[in-house]
């Protein structure tokens, strides 16, 4: 029977004066494969190899549990044919391979020849070298549990202490625990993110036999919303789409087109908020050449781009008086004149319009035009929040995460409770304001776990974020001599997740984050993410919804101290 290490002779005394380095030499390339090999497979057969070609440890073999965990199978090994590898496989606690699996300590048989519990189960007496030969196997631990054997034969008589090699594989058996251990855990969160991936598809598919065209979710709400735009989508009426920003106006109508007989002609979406307003007339309706400075050829603008299929107005809203007037003749005669020209242009276009304003009140107050409130109310549709979608907010998070995860190149998983924190939140900026909190959590957990801890520091901000726009900017605003945009004016930084869930396209992309004031108030908030993160500016940035530079330039604005930016 094998020997455990405690009985092992010690006077053996190291004569190989090289021994030593070419025991670093293994270890620390085997380290190095541990960090930079791509798979399991390529990291352990790379320390086999080490151990025979460097050490004279021969056909070593990692043995691992099989599904039923019944029995050991040789998973990877060096110097083994595929023959060999498939005979060997013991049962728990059957001969040396097996008694180590079992009771978790190393055995060295010093002559297999002369031991009845050595098998020969995987390589033949006939295969190996004449003399004796020695067998170790160690088992590999994970933490007190044994979850394989690491094994490999040596001749016997050699100047190299047999009690040496056995202190380099237990060494090694923590490296493939380390291996395996990591290889395990993606393997977990790559199957989870697979399984909700397939559920996610089939849910799409299931929605797309609907012509729902990729909106996920399966609330009432939405049912409802779905089922008004299939009713008008292959007619020329004007559709009008309300609900609060955030809640997908542009991709619902983007279902529209899909659905109605201009499916084969191009789609325009343009936001009439994002666009300042002395270049949105330019925009819409095109110009002729030396229609103003820097107007050097003509150009078509959106609406005759869009000519044979739809064109989607955002924040329709936002129209000065002046371009309501405008639309109103298109959507009467189908005719534009471009800035500059005096030539009628017809047109063939179906406009849809959306808002997150209560046009009925801008009418009232007189900045809408009632003649084009009318035209452009002919089939309202409301666009439900997200805190009226019961149970979509499971759906869509999982949509999230998987689309974050490839964006990111990673493999993080919902911690235990997360979803019901997501379930829970109000939502004020919807699926935008929902996708961009996912994809804040994938960028700032660090375990590859999002925690409720990573949630709420969020929420936190959202929060923050929240009562701002809806106190309207009217804090205080901070400045040495002047106030300070968040980034100089000559550039614009675009952020990973934006700032403002009032701008940009429904599209549930994330915009550009518009330009805000520096606030004494934020000082706190920047300190606070730092803290979170260690000092690393790069994740506190992520946190507060800010680009990296955009982070830095409030640090320096605000005069924070040096160690407060310091990286972790």
């Amino acid at each position: 029977m094998g020997y455990p290490t405690d009985v092992l002779s010690h006077k053996n005394v190291e004569s190989d004066a090289g021994a030593g380095a070419s025991d670093l030499t293994v270890l620390h390339e085997s380290a190095k494969l541990i960090g930079q090999a791509a798979t399991p497979e390529i990291a352990i057969s790379g320390t086999l190899r080490l151990m025979s070609q460097m050490l004279g440890l021969n056909r070593g073999r990692v043995l691992l549990p099989s599904t039923t965990g019944e029995t050991l199978q040789i998973r990877y090994s060096y110097g083994l044919r595929d023959e060999e590898r498939r005979l060997g496989v013991y049962k728990v606690g059957e001969g040396i391979t097996g008694t180590v699996m079992k009771s978790g300590q190393p055995a060295v048989v010093q002559n297999i020849d002369e031991e009845p519990g050595y098998l020969f189960r995987a390589v033949d007496r006939e295969t190996l070298p004449d003399g004796m030969v020695a067998y170790i196997a160690v088992p590999i631990m994970d933490g007190n549990s044994t979850i394989g054997v690491l094994a490999a034969h040596r001749l016997r008589m050699r100047p190299r202490a047999i009690d040496a090699d056995l202190m380099i594989l237990r060494i090694l058996a923590t490296f493939i625990a380390q291996i395996i251990s990591i290889s395990n855990l993606i393997e977990e969160r790559t199957s989870y993110l697979q399984e909700e991936n397939r559920e996610l598809k089939d849910a799409l598919q299931h929605q797309s036999g609907e012509n729902n065209h990729g909106i996920l979710g399966e609330s009432q709400a939405v049912r409802d919303a779905l089922r008004q735009i299939s009713r008008v989508a292959d007619t020329v009426v004007t559709v009008l789409l309300t609900g609060e920003s955030g809640t997908g106006k542009e991709r619902f109508s983007q279902v529209l087109h899909l659905n109605s007989s201009r499916r084969d002609q191009p789609f325009v979406a343009i936001n009439c908020a994002a666009i300042p307003e002395q270049l949105l007339e330019s925009e819409l309706f095109g110009h002729e050449r030396g229609a103003f400075t820097g107007a050097s050829a003509s150009k078509k603008g959106k609406i005759e781009l869009a000519s044979g299929g739809t064109l989607f107005l955002d924040e329709i809203g936002d129209l000065n008086m002046e371009l309501q007037s405008k639309l109103l003749r298109i959507l009467e005669s189908q005719v534009i004149q471009r800035v500059g020209g005096v030539k009628d242009i017809p047109v063939d276009v179906r406009i849809i319009t959306a808002t997150h304003k209560n046009l009925q009140e801008a009418v009232n107050k007189g900045k809408f035009r009632l003649d084009l409130f009318y035209r452009l109310n002919v089939f309202p549709i409301h666009l439900p929040p997200l805190r009226e979608r019961a149970g979509d907010v499971r759906i869509l998070a999982s949509h999230f995460l998987l689309s974050a995860n490839r964006e990111y190149s990673r493999y993080t998983v919902f911690g235990k409770g997360v979803m019901e924190r997501l379930e829970t939140y109000n939502w004020p900026g919807n699926i935008r304001q929902l996708e961009n909190v996912i994809k804040r959590s994938v960028l700032i957990c660090l375990d590859g776990t999002i925690s409720i801890d990573d949630i709420e520091t969020i929420l936190r901000q959202e929060s923050a974020i929240n009562e701002h726009l809806e106190a309207g900017q009217s804090s205080e605003m901070f400045s040495v001599g002047r106030s300070v945009p968040v980034d100089p004016p000559d550039e614009e930084v675009p952020s990973t997740v934006p700032f403002s869930y009032s701008s940009g396209a429904s599209s549930g992309v994330a915009t550009n984050r518009p330009y805000s004031w520096v606030r004494k108030d934020e000082a706190d908030s920047i300190a606070q993410a730092l803290k979170h993160t260690g000092g690393n500016k790069t994740r506190a940035a992520a946190i507060l919804g800010m680009s990296p530079r955009q982070f830095r330039y409030r640090l320096e604005k605000l005069g924070l101290p040096n160690n407060l930016s310091r990286e972790g």
